[in-house]
């Protein structure tokens, strides 16, 4: 065995932990995203973008991984990297990050429309060139990243205020271009509410299927009268709850077209203020959008009165649901998980269910030496000396190690 441990009755929440411990044990302190760069011939200037790799990632693998857009990266990556640190495995996928440095030309780029006066001032900033940046992020960003990252093409979009104004805009204009669509505090009033109109006459033409969006509101619906609440503020007209009251007027829109498809989920934060509404909702929003990730019946791996067709069945239900959610085949759980929950079988005298998640190991990883290597002390425990030696020989033709070697030429004496 090469770094296995074997538990009983092991709980699949302390497997996840071990993970997490595991990589702050290797590195205490870390820098969140490499810097990367590339040139825009549409915006006929250069943009950094912070690159975040998983935990897993290794050069030279052919693993691809989900991958999630970040507006105004530079800010909020740190927050995305540590919730997703945090719950992925058990709440959603493993994804490369990819921060869009928004530091430059922000409302030029995120905002939906132009004007020229805003809350009855003048408004000179350069604005109103969303169109400009979506053609910059499908044209060139989306394909940048996946001729150098290995990437999916399930991609999740996560904006807040003017970002969330452009993820509203991208949902109805490019909805084809991501699977998820995260909107923190978005600010729907841009223009009075011009999106908001725009959006009547394009949300209930769309087919939204496979599509989700998760959008956020935080608890400054009037900045000077404390009894505006969250039960009146549609109620008031005012210049003050406009911000709010557009939020909620696009989250009802949505509920009335439900026969696009669109899966629409929205959150109040009535503690929250315009800038720290990004740390919950990334983390309630993640984890919303991946609801259907999360793994089902995990309490029947740990019984031993499971029978092993209905462990069977629960593995390939997970399967066919991942598969058809992400629109491709991924393994339904890690090899770790298969490796842990074979040496608990084994350990607790069932080797028949050891065996099959030996295989499922073997089956969703055909090209880890530690699959084989797993099957191989199976074999060993059963007396079966000829397909121990006959593991043991594939294993050592995956990984060329010593270990492996040393092991094959033990069972050969």
């Amino acid at each position: 065995m090469t770094n296995k441990t074997r538990f009983f009755f092991i709980g699949l929440i302390f497997f996840f932990q071990a993970l997490i411990y595991a990589q702050d044990n290797q590195q205490y302190l870390s820098t969140v995203g490499i810097i990367d760069s590339l040139y825009s011939e549409i915006l006929e200037e250069s943009r950094a973008i912070y690159v975040q790799l998983p935990a897993s990632y290794q050069s030279g693998s052919q693993k691809k991984y989900p991958v999630v857009y970040i507006l105004d990266g530079g800010s909020l990556l740190p927050t995305v990297s540590n919730v997703h640190d945090f719950y992925y495995g058990g709440f959603m996928p493993e994804m490369i990050l990819i921060g869009i440095s928004n530091r430059e030309n922000r409302t030029r780029d995120l905002t939906t429309s132009t004007i020229s006066e805003r809350r009855g001032m003048p408004f000179t900033e350069k604005n109103g060139e969303a169109g400009n940046f979506i053609n910059f992020i499908e044209k060139e960003l989306i394909q940048f990243v996946e001729n150098k990252y290995p990437v999916t093409n399930f991609r999740t979009l996560i904006g807040h205020s003017y970002g969330g104004l452009f993820t509203i805009y991208t949902l109805l204009n490019r909805p084809y271009l991501f699977h998820n669509y995260l909107a923190i505090d978005p600010s729907l009033d841009w223009d009075d509410q011009k999106l908001i109109k725009k959006a009547r006459q394009i949300l209930p033409s769309k087919n939204y299927g496979g599509r989700s969006l998760f959008m956020s509101l935080s608890g400054q619906l009037h900045l000077q009268n404390p009894e505006i609440t969250i039960d009146n503020v549609l109620k008031d007209s005012s210049e003050f709850t406009l911000f709010a009251r557009s939020n909620i007027i696009f989250s009802e829109l949505v509920n009335d077209n439900q026969e696009t498809g669109l899966v629409n989920i929205w959150k109040f934060y009535p503690t929250e203020l315009h800038g720290t509404i990004p740390v919950p909702s990334i983390k309630d929003g993640l984890i919303s959008l991946f609801d259907w990730f999360q793994m089902e019946n995990t309490h029947k791996f740990n019984s031993p009165e499971t029978p092993k067709t209905e462990l069977f069945n629960i593995v390939k239900y997970r399967t066919k649901k991942l598969r058809d959610h992400f629109g491709y085949s991924v393994p339904p759980y890690e090899e770790d998980l298969f490796n842990v929950l074979g040496y608990m079988n084994l350990e607790m005298l069932q080797p028949e269910k050891a065996k099959m998640f030996f295989e499922f190991a073997i089956e969703y990883f055909p090209q880890s030496a530690n699959a084989y290597d797993s099957m191989t002390d199976f074999y060993e425990a059963q007396n079966d000396k000829f397909n121990a030696l006959k593991y043991a020989s594939h294993a050592y033709e995956l990984s060329g190690s010593d270990y492996h070697k040393n092991k094959l030429d033990r069972l050969k004496k």
